[in-house]
């Protein structure tokens, strides 16, 4: 798929000023980075660029800042990053004016240079052009590895594309290869797995698959819906019963598309949402009227390592369960440790995103024998939707 794309190995990058869009939007504690995945995400872009003799500018933004904000500065974010790839990190308090211009002209062919926040500036949501063109005057290319943020059309993350010679890092680089074997130019059979509380969240992702994939796994609360539409007794169970209609519609789709949609057969049920609760696992025709169902049952889960094995592509986003409490998160876990096995006896393309997924199969102890899991939230939500994203169009080869 990135043969339609720029990517770094189209760069002679040597003594070049890289105005590098990444991701550095981490959580933090008192200070502190508490989870560096997005930074060792990014550290191969970097250190290649820095290696090939460019000058590395690093463009990102943290939080949701009204203005400058010094509890919103990429200060620490740029220290920890230095940890990470094991190199300096020079910092300028701004990503525009004086101070950026300063930081820029003082690098060296190598060298790594962290901008501040660009949120700090309302114009950078804005796209607004003579943000875009202050930017554009610290470089002269422009790489985009912030895949996460491919879905906003901001100054940073698309505006600069027009303005600069626009290549896709090798973070973005893998993000759409995996993306393109999952859902543009897959391995057939696919099926998709997709869970989580909400139907309404998800309404456009499930009419868009339904018409890309061969069979569509529907998990967590959102399955209570779907069954709540079909005259299925769900007790006290967490359904949008007045999305009924909307879940016949996208069954109805289904239908005529040729994909077969995997709900629940049985589930597991307990009287209050809490670890540890009592639970039992019925059939869908005898939950209690004062039960909430809280997992998938064993004929269920049974349903879906059939579907898995029968798949050539997986395509993951949603827990089956309420994951976050046991015994309830034995679905995701075992389905997701069946997807794993699968993938390392090659007989399974697995490609998972969303942060609900991403934790569900680091519980599961499997993120890593996953063909790919992107840290992607909405980026990869949209995608799946069947949406253009603009940070990723702004790079494809006129």
């Amino acid at each position: 798929m990135t043969k339609s794309f720029r990517t770094l190995d189209d760069i002679d990058m040597k003594g070049k000023r890289v105005l590098l869009r990444v991701d550095l939007n981490v959580p933090m504690e008192n200070g502190r980075v508490t989870d560096a995945t997005r930074l060792e995400r990014v550290a191969p872009t970097i250190t290649e660029i820095s290696d090939k003799g460019g000058k590395v500018i690093l463009l990102a933004h943290f939080g949701r800042p009204k203005g400058r904000d010094p509890k919103e500065s990429l200060k620490p974010v740029a220290e920890a990053l230095s940890r990470v790839i094991k190199r300096p990190v020079a910092f300028a308090d701004d990503c525009i004016g004086d101070a950026a211009a300063k930081a820029v002209a003082a690098l060296k062919d190598g060298d790594i240079l962290c901008l501040e926040n660009t949120r700090f500036h309302k114009e950078e949501e804005k796209n607004d052009a003579g943000f875009v063109a202050e930017l554009a005057k610290l470089g002269d290319i422009w790489v985009n590895d912030a895949f996460s943020a491919a879905h906003r059309a901001h100054a940073s993350t698309e505006g600069l594309g027009h303005k600069l010679p626009a290549y896709a890092g090798r973070t973005m680089q893998a993000e759409l290869d995996a993306l393109g074997k999952a859902l543009e130019a897959p391995t057939k059979p696919v099926i998709a797995i997709i869970g989580g509380a909400k139907v309404s969240t998800k309404i456009d992702l499930l009419e868009n698959l339904v018409t890309k994939v061969d069979a569509l796994v529907i998990g967590g609360g959102m399955a209570n819906t779907f069954l709540h539409a079909q005259g299925v007794a769900i007790g006290k169970s967490l359904a949008e019963k007045d999305l009924a209609a909307t879940a016949l519609k996208i069954l109805d789709k289904a239908n005529a598309s040729n994909c077969a949609i995997i709900l629940p057969v049985d589930a597991v049920v307990a009287s209050q949402f809490s670890a540890n609760a009592p639970s039992h696992a019925y059939g869908l025709d005898a939950i209690p009227a004062d039960g909430m169902i809280l997992d998938v049952g064993p004929q269920s889960i049974a349903r879906i390592h059939a579907a898995i094995d029968d798949a050539a592509t997986l395509v993951w986003n949603g827990p089956l369960g309420a994951f976050e409490l046991t015994p309830f998160d034995r679905g995701t876990v075992v389905s997701a440790k069946h997807a794993a096995e699968r993938t390392k006896a090659k007989e399974l393309i697995s490609v998972a995103g969303g942060g609900d997924t991403v934790a569900a199969l680091n519980q599961a102890g499997v993120a890593g024998d996953f063909s790919y899991v992107s840290t992607a939230g909405g980026a990869f939500l949209e995608w799946m939707e069947g949406k253009p994203l603009p940070g990723v169009e702004v790079l494809k080869k006129g």
